[in-house]
């Protein structure tokens, strides 16, 4: 995206927020972390309904949080070779940003928080497709908020909501057939927390009745 473009689309959303109340200043403030916090209890709640599925089931709840955390590694990891300065620091036209600017050094391409939004979304989806509906709206709205209070150009949010998805795809296709084989094997163990940890699994099937004995031969 070209430097101008991005520049005059950062000073836009910062001069927007700085017309909107204070009460949603604050909650932009609010939501750039605690929707990582949200992200969280979901993982939780998407592990805790898979225990009685199948292992294939679990076994994508499971791998969602760590699909998660490589995104945002491959995320941190971009960070390191694109030295990009703070619009917060550089776009001095702009208005004051509403959280405190992030330390020289602290680069701003590409958003941390939105690598790790667009993988906590894509992944969850992946293991619990209707909550879609809930965990794409709260990623974008987390990239969005980066931006809003200032600490991001929109390129920065784009490419981190990209780069999260696309990894935790990749990390959950790849690591999806030897997590649910391990699982399968947890839940034969005897051990209650490994047992607890991989779910009891679906209730088994009933047993076929037994068939009926042949009457006596008559005398």
């Amino acid at each position: 995206m070209d430097s101008s473009i991005t520049r005059d689309l950062y000073r836009d959303i910062t001069d927007f927020a700085h017309t909107t109340p204070s009460w949603v200043q604050h909650l932009a403030e609010l939501w750039t972390e605690a929707g990582l916090l949200l992200f969280g209890v979901l993982f939780l709640l998407a592990w805790w309904r898979s225990r009685t599925a199948d292992p294939g089931r679990i076994a994508l709840a499971v791998l969602a949080p760590l699909a998660t955390a490589v995104g945002y590694v491959v995320s941190e990891s971009l960070k390191s070779f694109v030295d990009e300065e703070r619009p917060c620091r550089t776009v001095t036209e702009a208005a004051a940003s509403l959280v405190p600017c992030p330390p020289t050094g602290d680069w701003s391409f590409p958003s941390n928080h939105a690598a790790i939004a667009g993988a906590a979304a894509m992944a969850l989806a992946i293991a619990w497709p209707r909550i879609a509906l809930l965990t794409v709206p709260m990623a974008l709205l987390m990239a969005f908020s980066r931006v809003f209070v200032g600490v991001h150009y929109p390129h920065d949010v784009l490419t981190g909501l990209a780069v999260g998805a696309l990894v935790a795809a990749a990390c959950m296709a790849a690591l999806l057939r030897p997590a649910r084989s391990l699982l399968a094997t947890m839940r034969t163990s005897r051990t209650p927390l490994t047992l607890w940890l991989a779910g009891p699994g679906p209730a088994p099937e009933p047993a076929p009745p037994a068939p009926p004995r042949a009457s006596a031969d008559r005398r």
